[in-house]
């Protein structure tokens, strides 16, 4: 999303109506549309009628729990999600990771805080029309125009963040590139201490490229970061 200046809509599901407020005062000037569910069942088919360019999902959720509904996104789509989970609770964090969230976020938290983190996934989500680059190592190919993935005939669904993960990797093939490069340019945000976001996001992304038949490529640099070689 070039500047931001392209709108775009933004679906909150969170029972928190005074999140939801806050949350749309807060985009509203940035050409950012909310829309507020308060549960997970409601705001699953207001995703199976309309088209969102994000979604910000607790965790905690009445009825249909957060995970759940995440686990169904995913089934469909890999439009961007944010996760809201409470302060200190790893466990979930790790597992909506797992499950397909692009980043999250403990509450309470500062709404500046949230409003940057939905800004940097927009504008990185977006596949920029005068980028045409081709990158190829071994049977792996991204095509940034279209922004498609493939190992070998198999086409990968990434989410946006595992995409940028795989791009930076490819950029510079067997050098190895630190966790801090990795979450400044796929999350837009510096790694914090204890974070395991890019891991989980690694290890997410090495089971796609395994079960599209690419075996052993990215690398693990204890303490230092991964690198990129092509697969056995």
């Amino acid at each position: 999303m070039n500047g931001m200046q392209q709108s775009a809509s933004i679906i909150l599901i969170d029972d928190d109506r005074e999140l939801g407020t806050m949350l749309t005062d807060f985009l509203r000037p940035d050409r950012l549309d909310v829309t507020v569910c308060g549960s997970g069942e409601d705001g699953l088919k207001r995703l199976a009628s309309e088209n969102f360019d994000l979604v910000v999902l607790d965790i905690m959720l009445p009825g249909i729990s957060g995970l759940d509904a995440l686990k169904q996104i995913r089934q469909s789509s890999d439009m961007p999600v944010i996760m809201l989970t409470a302060r200190g609770d790893d466990v979930d964090r790790i597992i909506g990771l797992e499950f397909g969230a692009d980043d999250y976020l403990a509450k309470p938290f500062n709404p500046r805080e949230l409003v940057a983190r939905i800004k940097a996934i927009l504008r990185r989500s977006q596949p920029e029309p005068q980028d045409t680059t081709q990158l190829q190592l071994g049977d792996i190919e991204l095509d940034s125009r279209t922004r498609r993935v493939s190992v070998g005939s198999n086409t990968l669904r990434l989410t946006g963040t595992e995409y940028e993960i795989l791009r930076c990797l490819l950029e510079t093939p067997g050098e190895v590139v630190s966790k801090e490069q990795l979450s400044e340019r796929a999350l837009g945000r510096r790694l914090l201490p204890y974070d395991r976001s890019i891991d989980t996001h690694i290890s997410n992304l090495r089971g796609k490229l395994e079960q599209a038949g690419n075996e052993e490529s990215i690398q693990n640099q204890r303490g230092v970061g991964y690198t990129l070689i092509p697969g056995a």
